[in-house]
């Protein structure tokens, strides 16, 4: 029963992680990309 639960548990932290760590891999691109656009296109001051 140990031997299952550990397992069970780890896998589901495997998921946990693999998931928290897509979800800032994503929101990482995201910034990367419009810091990128922001300098490629600057903003017009003034208007």
């Amino acid at each position: 029963m140990t031997d299952m639960l550990s397992g069970t548990l780890g896998t589901a932290v495997q998921i946990l992680v693999l998931g928290w760590g897509g979800i800032f891999l994503v929101m990482f691109i995201i910034y990367i990309v419009s810091l990128a656009l922001a300098r490629i296109f600057p903003p017009e001051a003034g208007e």
